[in-house]
């Protein structure tokens, strides 16, 4: 994060960011870091990300579906056109 605080610590905490700060030469080193040292790079891509795993809305949405469909039978399921519910 190009900043010197953040509204996301647990995002620092777990690893998955860095504060750099404004300072180009910081900027510059962990650029370079992430961009030449393939060790780093590999075990920085695997920190877990502390907000989940990007697919909450598709869940959400097959939750939804399967509840109208239980709770409204005599209506049948409602399919919706691909990627809306």
């Amino acid at each position: 994060m190009l900043r010197e605080k953040t509204e996301r610590p647990e995002a620092v905490a777990a690893g998955a960011a860095r504060i750099t700060g404004t300072d180009p030469a910081r900027i510059v080193a962990e650029t370079s870091l992430l961009l030449d040292d393939a060790a780093e790079y590999s075990r920085r891509a695997r920190i877990r990300n502390p907000y989940g795993d990007g697919h909450a809305s598709t869940r959400i949405r097959d939750i939804v579906r399967s509840y109208f469909a239980t709770a409204c039978p005599s209506k049948g399921a409602r399919t919706a056109a691909p990627g809306h519910l």
